[in-house]
């Protein structure tokens, strides 16, 4: 597809630079007269095939040249995928107003500092209309596995658009906060033109059940548990830690918090009155493991199987303070997101192996989802009335899905835009259509090293991984190409057998004859020509790909 034209003057444009047809890295810009708007921020988590990437950011170079025409990043909540990646874009300009509600913004503020970073926070409330700029914004309170969650309406003169970032309609809060559909509704009666809604679900038929079912399910496995008791949670979900917190309180445990964003995001939430903690029933986690073990709750980080979380440490052996025992009980309050589900599994596999009970969701309904199934998202349409749709947050199935709803409820297919990453859609007289798109790739973390990996360089790695590598090593006379000694091969990573590539060494020692006789004496054709033939050995007699490096040198 070709890259958009200028936009049209009076026209409002939209791009999202990550969060379409994946899970993660959410980012949309909107563009009105020259300014720009950014809705989240947020971090993709790598899967097995990006080996060494520790995160994946949003491509900004749709914006990297117009830093300036930013009038601020709005905040729909505090998960990772929709704020992780705020430190990156604030190195390229620290000054940029940073919009959300409280709870998000403290978890901003604390990711800010651990990279050093000061960032300009405003704070605003669901109800609340904001002018900034050129944009009209009003918050709206959601319902999401995270307190504080908010979809905000964008009014331009070029029309309105409700973007709704993650929601579910829960009936029955803990908080008693309510996504708010009376003013969805009345925003609705003015009319939106452009209906930016949650995906995830979409193809989930029904509702999401409360959150406060959860509760009793967990708190019969407290009760009835002998020995510790260790439930691994979004380090987020402060509402599920508060049904932990209750029942801890009503079974005579106390509480330790384990992993550092748990301890960070729950002193976070208790400072801001989201949690509430009974005097005595939260200590440190040596004070807790000084107690019998039925006296014991630990509620850690770790439910998608990260490799240095804590259950997974402590799944391994591995962890510093906690050694888990047989007859111990571990509660996987989560569900598994895509692309996890080889670690969640080798985790559950290794607690097993200890003799640990392990309960998750395939077995009792300890998690429910933090996002609108279909039939949710039929009551957001029928409220909000939208001229035109963009499905966001999810993968292709799930975009599918959300444009199969919003026809049901009698959106005209033409007005129900498809728009992945990078593709540019303008809202022009009510009707939103594709006008281009620009190139949006993936921007790998890795270490303190920021894009300088690419898909070459994860496709090395994974050869690496799988097949290992052959190096080998010729000395060449630069005046003749004769090889002066004897071709040198190892391996690496491709056999225990040391005498593994030992018949390969005359097929090279033959080739190099061969150049010699053609009169190459140029070092990179030699290295091609032994690349070739090793390779052809290899795939003969092993069926294998390694890598193959060949150095050859010219004396």
């Amino acid at each position: 597809m070709e890259p958009p034209p200028p936009l049209r003057r009076g026209a409002l444009r939209v791009v999202a630079l990550g969060g379409i047809t994946e899970i993660g890295r959410n980012m949309t810009v909107y563009e009105y007269e020259g300014r720009l708007l950014v809705v989240d921020c947020g971090v993709l988590f790598p899967e097995d095939l990006q080996p060494g990437v520790d995160l994946i950011l949003p491509d900004l170079r749709l914006i990297e040249d117009r830093l300036d025409d930013i009038d601020a990043v709005v905040i729909t909540h505090g998960h990772e995928d929709h704020i992780g990646a705020l430190p990156w874009l604030l190195r390229l300009r620290s000054d940029i107003p940073i919009i959300g509600a409280r709870f998000s913004l403290a978890l901003i503020a604390a990711k800010s500092k651990e990279h050093r970073l000061t960032p300009k926070l405003e704070v605003v409330a669901e109800g609340e209309r904001r002018r900034v700029g050129s944009w009209d914004l009003q918050f709206y309170a959601v319902n999401h596995s995270i307190p504080d969650a908010l979809a905000v309406g964008i009014r331009t003169p070029a029309g309105t658009v409700l973007h709704t970032g993650d929601i579910k309609l829960d009936q029955l809060p803990l908080d008693g906060r309510l996504t708010d559909l009376a003013g969805f509704g009345q925003l609705g009666a003015e009319g939106v033109d452009l209906f930016c809604v949650d995906s995830t679900n979409a193809e989930v038929p029904g509702f999401v059940a409360p959150e406060r079912e959860i509760g009793p399910v967990m708190d019969s496995y407290i009760a009835k548990a002998n020995q510790r008791v260790i439930v691994a949670s979004f380090a987020s979900h402060v509402h599920r830690v508060q049904q932990m917190l209750d029942s801890a309180q009503a079974h005579g445990r106390k509480v330790a918090f384990v992993g550092r964003s748990m301890v960070r995001n729950m002193q976070i939430a208790q400072e801001l009155g989201l949690l509430t903690v009974p005097d005595g029933l939260v200590r440190s986690l040596d004070k807790v493991l000084d107690l019998p073990p039925n006296k014991v709750l630990l509620i850690s980080t770790g439910s998608q199987g990260e490799p240095l979380s804590a259950l997974s440490r402590m799944s391994r052996g591995e962890h510093r303070q906690v050694n888990l025992q047989e007859g111990d009980t571990v509660i996987l309050a989560s569900s598994m997101i895509p692309g996890n589900e080889t670690s969640v599994f080798t985790v559950i596999n290794e607690l097993s192996r200890i003799g640990v009970t392990v309960v998750h969701q395939g077995l009792a309904k300890v998690h429910v989802s933090g996002h609108a199934s279909a039939g949710e998202l039929l009551f957001l349409y029928n409220a909000v009335r939208p001229r035109n749709v963009i499905p966001v947050h999810g993968e292709w199935r799930h975009l599918r899905a959300q444009a199969k709803l919003a026809m049901a409820t009698g959106v005209p297919p033409e007005r129900v835009v498809q728009a992945p990453n990078g593709t540019v859609v303008d809202l022009v007289d009510g009707k939103a259509r594709v006008v281009g798109h620009i190139e949006v790739g993936m921007v790998y973390v890795d270490g303190n090293a920021v894009g300088d990996v690419g898909d070459s360089t994860l496709s090395d790695r994974l050869i690496l991984g799988e097949d290992g590598f052959i190096a080998i090593t010729v000395v060449i006379d630069s005046h003749t190409g004769r090889a002066v000694a004897s071709p040198t091969i190892s391996g690496r990573g491709f056999s225990d057998d040391p005498k593994a590539l030992d018949a390969v060494v005359p097929l090279v020692e033959a080739e190099l004859a061969q150049t010699e006789a053609d009169g190459i004496t140029d070092t990179h054709r030699v290295a091609q020509a032994v690349r070739r033939v090793v390779g052809r050995w290899v795939g003969d007699t092993y069926r294998r790909r390694p890598m193959i490096v060949p150095t050859v040198l010219a004396v």
